[in-house]
């Protein structure tokens, strides 16, 4: 067995080092912008007389990065070729993310909007795999652009994790002689609302709650009569791009149906798994950085006399944490490996167990890990002048979206215990 990385990533991870030096590292520091990761970070993003939206001047740094990046072939690294990317593996991604968190706050990746220099893009995806021809053909190219941008409509206030009791209803309906929809209800943390072109409005079409089929996929342009933005829900990680939407006698045509009806859930599980691993790999290097600039402030640091480094009560809980992130970091890299070696359909259905582990406990590290960054540097530890309390805001988040760790608990255990997946034929009739 051998547990290097390969070379190919290796290497890339090199050429985005120098990257970032050359080119993103002096656009932080240019014109202050290193105001949006410093002690002025919340502020410098925030708008708090708009609601509290992020900045359009933060929003601009962000798109300037990603332009950077795009020009010089980094940013579309996971897509397939066709679209311009370098068909990056899931492995690749992993390791470019833990990579990336560990260097800490910075322009090249900083997560509170999702952004990172080389990019996750599920609406590609989704298009690409569900999307009918006209529709790749409209909102593709933007999507790398910032000239489209599809968010994503399925949470809805009184269901959260549980899509499958939506109240939101889309009835056939024709208007001025054209065939469409009617859509009514409401939606929730509609992240990207603000800028957005469409919306991705999931509805029941037919069935009965609690029916995983029977709910489709509208892409419902934005402005249109009937969606409301009624507020922006303010967080604990500001600033806010979540609102909540009221939907009334809203109408779209036939034509903005996307993916197949009645089946709309599949595209909501479409990238689910490479979300959830490039996001347990990303809050697995924001634990590193923790750990490590724990260690560093600990050697250096000598109340008494001698450095907090001599102490057991400094050394045992950094030593417990960087265990945990040595068995993590393997765990990770290889379900990203044996995700590469799956079709994509597969891997519900043969690795989502393993994808929850990594998901849910590496969020959950990140969040002890920041926690003991705090208390190792004391004072200053708690206040801004340090990120940890940031990346405890921002990750904290992560126990709750892209799957609440509790629904990741449940995967696991409907795999270990045979309800579903490869062990589910080892204990067929013993128990329900």
């Amino acid at each position: 067995m051998d547990f290097s990385l390969p070379k190919e990533i290796a290497d890339y991870l090199v050429e985005l080092d120098a990257f970032v030096t050359r080119e993103i590292k002096p656009l932080e520091q240019q014109d202050d912008n290193i105001r949006f990761f410093d002690h002025r970070r919340e502020y410098a993003r925030t708008d708090f007389e708009r609601g509290g939206l992020p900045r359009t001047e933060w929003e601009a740094l962000l798109r300037e990065a990603k332009n950077r990046a795009d020009k010089a072939g980094h940013l579309r690294y996971a897509l397939p070729k066709r679209y311009g990317g370098k068909d990056g593996t899931n492995l690749g991604m992993a390791v470019i993310r833990e990579h990336f968190a560990a260097q800490g706050l910075g322009l090249h990746n900083d997560l509170q909007n999702e952004h990172s220099i080389v990019g996750n893009f599920p609406v590609v995806i989704m298009l690409d795999t569900y999307g009918r021809p006209e529709q790749k053909a409209a909102f593709i190219d933007g999507q790398f652009t910032g000239e489209t941008r599809i968010c994503f409509g399925l949470t809805e206030a009184a269901h959260g994790s549980d899509a499958t009791h939506m109240g939101t209803r889309a009835v056939p309906e024709t208007r001025g002689g054209k065939a469409g929809w009617r859509i009514d209800g409401e939606k929730m943390w509609i992240t990207g609302m603000h800028h957005a072109t469409h919306c991705a409005v999931f509805a029941r079409t037919s069935g009965k709650d609690g029916d995983a089929r029977g709910i489709s996929c509208f892409l419902v342009p934005v402005p249109i009569d009937g969606l409301v933005i009624e507020e922006y829900m303010w967080t604990f990680n500001m600033p806010t791009d979540h609102p909540r939407l009221s939907i009334n006698n809203v109408w779209v045509p036939e034509d903005a149906l996307f993916g197949e009806p009645e089946n709309g859930l599949a595209l909501a599980q479409c990238f689910v798994h490479e979300n959830r691993i490039r996001q347990a790999a990303s809050s697995l290097g924001a634990a590193v950085f923790c750990i490590e600039e724990s260690i560093k402030y600990a050697r250096v640091r000598s109340p008494f006399g001698k450095a907090l480094a001599t102490n057991q009560a400094i050394q045992f809980p950094l030593v417990e944490l960087a265990t945990q992130a040595e068995m993590l970091r393997l765990l990770i890299r290889k379900t990203a490996w044996e995700m590469d070696q799956l079709p994509r359909n597969q891997i519900e259905h043969q690795l989502s167990d393993k994808v929850s582990m990594c998901n849910y406990w590496a969020n959950r590290l990140c969040g002890q890990a920041a926690d003991r960054a705090i208390q190792v540097h004391g004072g200053i530890g708690y206040s801004r002048h340090k990120p940890f309390e940031h990346i405890y805001r921002h990750h904290r988040r992560y126990r709750i979206t892209e799957g609440s760790e509790e629904i990741q608990m449940r995967k696991v255990a409907g795999y270990l215990f045979g309800f579903m997946g490869p062990r589910k034929a080892l204990f067929a009739g013993k128990g329900k």
